[in-house]
Parts: C-alpha cells; structure tokens; sequence
C-alpha cells in the first residue's frame, strides 16, 4: 500500500513531498470551526431556555429526564412504574415542571444501579455530574490511544460528543466501557471480561463482543464477562424487586413496535433498518435486509480478529460493526465513533493511506452532526453507507496486515503531530 500522505518525486537528490488536502492546520482549523459551533448553540440554548425548557418545549438534557424520573421513582419504592408512560412523565414533571413532552425507559434492571442517586440532586446538578463524570471516563480512555494537541483539537470538536453531551446520554458511559474492554483484552482478560459484563446496561451493543472473543480463542474473557453480565442483572433484579425485570421484558416489545412505526425516529438512527423503512420498504422486509447486512458485519469482525493481529483494526472493526448489527441504535451512541477513528488515524499515520481513507474518517467525524438534518431534508438516512465505509476501510486494513503480519500496539501514541 502506498502512502498517499507522501507523493514523492525526485529531483536532484531531494524528495519532494505533496500533502494531503487533510494537514495538521487544517484539522486544527476544521476542529476549531465545529467547536465554535457548538459552544454558540450551547449558550444560545441557555440563553432563550425558561424554566429548563428551550424555545421547542424540550427540557435541557433532553434524554437525561428519563435517568432522573426512573431515578425518582426507584428511590421512592416505585423503580417498575418507569416502564409506565403515564406514571414516568409525572416523576420527569417533578424534575421540570414546564416540560410537555413524555420520554420512555426501556433499560434493564442493571442500569438502575447506575442512575439510581441522581434524583438525589436537583435535575441541572445531576444532569451536569452525570455527563461530566462519564465525559471523564471517555476521555480517560482514549487518552490511552491517543494524545497530542491535534489529536485533542479533533475530539474537542467531534460531533458525536456534543450530539451525546446535549442529549443527555449514556454514550460516554458505554463508548468507555467498549473501549476500556478492548484495550485490556490482550493484556488483562478478566478486567476486560468485566467491562465486557458492564455492558448489560445497554446488551444491544455488546453483541459483537462474543464474536470476536470465540475468534481468538479467549475464553477467561468470555466467561468471566457472562458471569459479570449475570450478576450485574441479579442485583439489579434483586435490589428493585422481580417485577422490575417482568416490566423490562415487556417493555421490549413495545419498544420494538415504536420503533418499526415512528418515522420521526428513523432520522436519528443510524441503522440499515431505519435506512430501509425511510424507503418505504415493510417491515419485514427491513428487518431481512438487515440481517444480511448484520451477518456481513459480523464475518467481517470474525475475520479480523481470527487473522489479524493489529489490535488497532480488530478494535476499531468491533467498535464500528456494532453499529451496523444491532437495528435499535441511535445518533448519541455514534459517541463510541471517536475510537474507531483514532485506532484507524493511528494505522494511516503508521503505515500509510489509501486513495479516500481520510475522507471517510471525516465522514465519520461528521456524521453524529449531520446524519439527522440530512435524513430530514433529503429523506435518506446516510449512517448506515458511512459506517460500511469505516468497516470496509478497517476489513482492507487488516487483510493487509494479516498479510505482511503487522502487530502494532494499542498503546497511546503521539503520531497524530506527525500530521503534515
């Protein structure tokens, strides 16, 4: 593969070298530009909210009133009652009593255990612990993948971690658990078993995890995540009571149903079946096609991690297919994207680019941010075609270097001031 970084010409003993469109000023100058962006839609959204409600009637945090309504209920002895509608916009109105709109719960006994104190503090304090602290965690993470004042300038203005910080969610949380997981699998298996088990608050992204472990063979890890898995559901289970569990299970299929049927949903998930139901395509239909798309997702990510030994691309395979198996994802989880992202800048760097790599990786960078207005706009959800590209460049990575048998380290480098 020939670097594209350099095109190299010779001339009286020099080489000259040709930069790409993509340097270090200007990811710093792009960075800089989305960052500004957000931080003006942060103040203007504080500016002209009343009463913790914007100009649209949503309450600041969006998301986030559901963490502090199950809250509210679980502390008082009712943690079933946030699996009712009716019952869980009544503890969200006690949060912000000017909201209008009901936001649902569909989580796990297991995430209670998570969220369960923060209705211990008004909804702006616990809203701003909330997020602050699993920024933290996200953070922590990825600064041991990557460091570097450009690589900061890129996260500062990754849309994926503002999309998920003005949400309210959970994507910080999860994307640090992931990647904490995969960063231990090699080295420290039971301690990424348990970060592999941490993920029953959220099963639908753990999915691939089983894959790629069965691939090489790591049964501690595997085991030892089951086991975490279980017990986490077991003392959440018995904590708030069975009947917890019972409305969880049931709660899945209303989900699945309001899923399939609110197009208004379909803008914000990033899904090969959202992308198909925008079409018009029934649902069964959708659902098949996305198995086959899924199925594809999940050979690719078996064949990475069976063949290849450069933790960077089974990584950033793992992180990157998740969203292309699970139907049921949305915008704010694209937050787990800054992985993949740096994991495949630090290959590129390393070994060099092929025609469209960059563009992709900034595609990627964007599309948190641009994903929805476009589907509202054009009617077309355009995750699922950026997310096969990531895949497709990390599954041509990682033939290559199963090929000429690269193993580079997942430690945290500084190549990203390489950039030219």
């Amino acid at each position: 593969m020939m670097p594209e970084k350099f095109e190299f010409e010779r001339d009286k003993g020099f080489m000259k070298a040709h930069t790409h469109w993509l340097n270090r000023e200007r990811l710093k100058v792009y960075s800089g530009l989305i960052l500004a962006l957000f931080l003006i839609y942060s103040a203007g959204s504080v500016y002209y909210s009343k009463n913790l409600v914007n100009t649209s009637g949503v309450p600041l945090g969006i998301d986030f009133i559901t963490f502090w309504g199950a809250s509210h209920l679980a502390l008082t002895g009712h943690a079933q009652d946030a699996y009712n509608s009716s019952l869980l916009f009544k503890a969200q109105q006690l949060a912000v009593p000017a909201s209008k709109i009901p936001y649902l719960w569909f989580y796990p006994p297991s995430f209670y255990l998570v969220v369960l104190p923060l209705a211990l503090l008004p909804y702006l304090a616990a809203y701003l612990t909330f997020m602050l602290s699993t920024l933290g965690g996200y953070l922590l993470v990825l600064r041991r993948i990557v460091r570097g004042r450009a690589a900061m300038w890129c996260l500062a203005g990754f849309s994926g971690l503002w999309m998920n910080f003005y949400d309210g969610q959970n994507g910080f949380l999860t994307a640090a658990i992931a990647g904490a997981a995969l960063l231990g699998v090699d080295r420290r298996p039971v301690l990424a078993g348990l970060f592999i088990g941490l993920l029953a608050i959220k099963p639908h992204l753990a999915m691939l995890f089983p894959v790629a472990l069965l691939a090489i063979g790591a049964w501690r890890t595997l085991i030892t995540a089951a086991v975490t898995a279980i017990t986490f559901t077991v003392i959440g289970t018995a904590t708030f009571g069975t009947a917890v569990l019972k409305a969880f299970l049931a709660s899945l299929g209303y989900a699945r149903l309001f899923m399939e049927n609110t197009p208004p949903l379909w803008d914000k998930m990033p899904s090969v079946f959202a992308f198909l139901r925008m079409f018009g395509m029934p649902v069964a239909w959708a659902y098949a096609v996305h198995c086959v798309v899924a199925m594809a997702a999940v050979i690719a990510v078996w064949h990475v991690w069976r063949h290849c030994q450069n933790r960077n691309l089974r990584n950033a395979a793992l992180m990157t297919a998740t969203f292309l198996v699970s139907p049921y994802v949305f915008y704010y989880d694209l937050a787990w994207l800054a992985f993949p992202i740096a994991w495949l800048a630090l290959d590129g760097l390393r070994n060099g680019w092929q025609r469209g790599e960059r563009e992709v990786l900034v595609a990627a960078w964007l599309l948190p941010l641009l994903m929805i207005p476009i589907a509202g706009f054009l009617k077309l959800q355009i995750g699922p075609l950026v997310l096969c590209s990531l895949l497709w460049i990390t599954y041509r990575r990682a033939t290559k270097a199963a090929m000429t048998g690269d193993t580079a380290s997942d430690a945290c480098e500084d190549q990203f001031e390489t950039v030219q």
